[in-house]
């Protein structure tokens, strides 16, 4: 795995806290182009061939991971907030959390919750929300929070621990959604640059996914792209007996022909199934129940042409998650061929297959 990809899980960056995740996206862009465009939300883009006359092609991870953002603190010192993203309370509960500082200086702290011995004889809580937890940073008292650097408006981010699994072939991580689709964008920058392109285009990623997929709305406006290719890790429930459409780590790309906001568009879910055949590139189908950048894209001017080119994750949206290497490498083989296809004549065939 390239540095790349452990680099950025390893940055906090929940939405509208993207900078310094879009710092070291704009490092690594400058290195493989001179031509580099960010809109005044925080997306950011590398451009190649830009003076192409073929369609103009967009693809995009998203810098944000789930998190919460604090909104007070208790007498007793301990930090309040709310989620940023669709968070499970109860996944969150004694875990390791740091609340950052503006210039990334980390407050450790951990989710209070009462052990067994302070509950004997209780009735069950109600499911817990992430608004309702509390993240105890060893403060005194409010004063001595504040003292310790705590504020109202900072990100509150799980402590990370990457690691590979025994076997080699799997990756444990916060934040693969979607720190993946921005590491696999700054892959395929690297890997095409010297490339002849029968298309324009811009390879990056957006901001504040999470909060209602904002950052694609005015990325769209940014590059007006014909084609666009959301690149996102999607939660599949292999581990739960989960049904052949809802994904399995190790068996290639997703196709995601459906979900609430966004259906494939037939053409190209035709041209990616005809290419990954003809490359033997590994894929399986996808129905989601949630959404990416590609469903607000799609809507963009008198329409995009739209997919989501899919990675399958356990556990997403919680302290930690699971990708496998083979999955990875189908996403950029699979990315790589779609780019090298694209041109006026196939674009009008895609486009012509609705």
């Amino acid at each position: 795995m390239k540095d790349y990809y452990i680099d950025l899980v390893n940055l906090p960056g929940a939405p509208s806290f993207e900078r310094h995740v879009k710092a070291y996206m704009k490092e690594v862009i400058s290195r493989h182009t001179d031509t580099l465009i960010e809109d005044r939300l925080g997306s950011v883009f590398g451009v190649l061939n830009a003076d192409s006359h073929g369609p103009k092609v967009m693809i995009a991870g998203h810098m944000d991971e789930v998190g919460g953002m604090v909104t007070g603190i208790t007498k007793q010192g301990l930090v309040k907030m709310i989620p940023l993203g669709g968070m499970n309370g109860s996944v969150f509960l004694s875990q390791h959390m740091i609340v950052y500082t503006d210039d990334l200086e980390e407050i450790p702290g951990v989710t209070a919750s009462k052990p067994p011995h302070l509950t004997r004889g209780q009735k069950p809580d109600a499911p817990l929300k992430f608004e309702e937890l509390l993240v105890d940073i060893g403060a005194d008292d409010e004063a001595h929070a504040k003292a310790l650097g705590v504020k109202i408006g900072q990100q509150v981010i799980p402590r990370n621990h990457y690691t590979p699994t025994k076997d080699g072939k799997k990756y444990i991580s916060k934040a693969w959604d979607n720190r993946f689709g921005c590491a696999m964008a700054l892959d395929v920058l690297e890997t095409i640059k010297d490339t002849p392109l029968g298309c324009s285009l811009a390879i990056g990623a957006t901001v504040q996914e999470e909060v209602g997929l904002r950052g694609a709305a005015t990325a769209a406006g940014l590059f007006n792209p014909d084609i666009f290719l959301a690149v996102d890790a999607s939660p599949c429930a292999d581990s739960f007996d989960g049904d052949e459409v809802s994904g399995k780590l190790g068996e290639g790309f997703l196709v995601r022909f459906y979900d609430p906001n966004a259906i494939m568009h037939r053409g190209m879910r035709k041209h990616i199934e005809q290419l990954a055949e003809t490359h033997q590139i590994k894929y399986q189908y996808y129905q989601s129940k949630g959404g990416t950048d590609a469903a607000r894209v799609q809507l963009h001017g008198a329409g995009v042409v739209v997919a989501t080119i899919g990675m399958p994750a356990r556990y997403i949206h919680s302290t930690t998650a699971m990708i496998h290497e083979d999955d990875l490498n189908a996403v950029k083989a699979m990315l790589i061929a779609l780019v090298k296809s694209f041109n006026t004549e196939t674009y009008e065939a895609i486009k012509a297959n609705v």
